[in-house]
């Protein structure tokens, strides 16, 4: 058989005994409340003096009650503790006197009730670096769209075009390279809607340097630029066949230089303001060939026109036209104005 051994509840010989328990008990539910509130403040960090402070009430206890409990003693010196911290965090705010003094001995972070309910500032949420400001920054690489529908997307430097970009202008044309200051400056490569494209340098906006522009109509130049024009040495191949290899000054031919023409005649020799202006050799696709002088595109001064079977003509020409003939053969020695501009044929060739 089973026996079953029943106890009976606690017997309390005494009414302080049952005064004694009453008070534990409300001491406990004390505590807990206690903790409950104080879970609900910031962390504190406590200082040694605070330490000590706390301890004192624990001595007091174990020193003055040695009847008691240890467990009673510590329960008491606790209840007591937390009373005396939650009175201090009362009583800071209206005297600033002990407050200072407990600021000066250890660092203490108790605020005042009213902290708690205080708003927050709104969180801002971003991808990426935090952004400074709502106003768009001067400096960085976005996308920038004008009321005259151009649009500008690459790298912005205080508020202008610096860096790499690209621009597209509205219903003409685009550009795309190094920009300084919101101008091209750099290598850049420049397109228009009608079909001409420049690839090359720039300075301060303009094609400066060196560049290959394509017209439209299939002329090519390739050569030096300066203020957006050529400008320099070089080569302009024409859509049916000519070709120009010489010098430039402001976009047309000036100095010396070398002229193919569609039809094989060629001339070398002197340029001025994109007419034969000079001295210069013209040879015919016939054979026939003149050396001499040129003004404004004709034949004017001194020169000489040798023709395909030797013959040759030599005076003084007037527009185009030789005033003083005189046939020589094939034999004739070189005429003195070749001699006078045989470096202008030596620096062409």
């Amino acid at each position: 058989p089973t026996l079953y051994r029943f106890t009976s509840p606690p017997h309390f010989s005494s009414p302080n005994a049952a005064s004694f328990f009453s008070f534990s008990i409300a001491a406990k539910s004390f505590i807990y409340r206690i903790l409950r509130r104080f879970k609900q403040l910031r962390c504190l960090r406590v200082h040694l003096r605070l330490i000590l402070l706390l301890s004192l009430p624990f001595f007091y206890f174990l020193v003055s009650h040695p009847s008691h409990s240890f467990l009673l003693d510590f329960l008491s010196a606790f209840a007591f503790s937390a009373a005396l911290l939650f009175s201090l965090n009362l009583a800071l705010p209206r005297l600033p006197s002990i407050r200072l003094f407990l600021a000066r001995s250890f660092p203490i972070k108790l605020k005042p009730s009213s902290s708690l309910s205080r708003r927050h500032l709104p969180v801002f949420w971003s991808i990426g670096s935090r952004p400074k400001s709502e106003k768009r920054a001067n400096s960085g690489c976005w996308v920038q769209v004008y009321s005259n529908g151009d649009v500008y997307e690459g790298e912005f430097h205080k508020g202008k075009c610096s860096g790499s970009g690209v621009y597209y202008y509205y219903l003409s044309g685009r550009y795309e390279g190094d920009w300084v200051d919101g101008k091209y400056d750099g290598y850049g490569v420049e397109t228009w809607a009608r079909g001409s494209r420049y690839r090359g340098q720039y300075k301060q906006g303009l094609r400066h340097g060196f560049g290959v522009y394509r017209f439209y109509t299939g002329d090519v130049y390739a050569g030096e630029w300066s203020n957006g024009q050529g400008h320099g040495c070089g080569i302009h191949t024409c859509e049916d066949g000519s070709r120009y290899v010489g010098e430039f000054k402001c976009g047309v031919k000036h100095g010396l230089g070398h002229y193919h023409f569609r039809n094989g005649d060629t001339y070398a020799g002197e340029y001025f303001a994109d007419k034969m202006h000079g001295f210069g050799v013209y040879c015919f696709a016939n054979g026939h060939c003149y050396e001499g002088a040129w003004h404004e595109g004709r034949r004017q001064g001194l020169g000489m026109y040798t023709f395909r079977n030797g013959e040759a003509q030599s005076g003084h020409w007037q527009n185009g036209v030789l005033n003083v003939p005189s046939t020589q053969n094939s034999t004739y020695p070189v005429s003195p104005v070749a001699v006078y501009h045989s470096k202008v044929l030596n620096a062409v060739q």
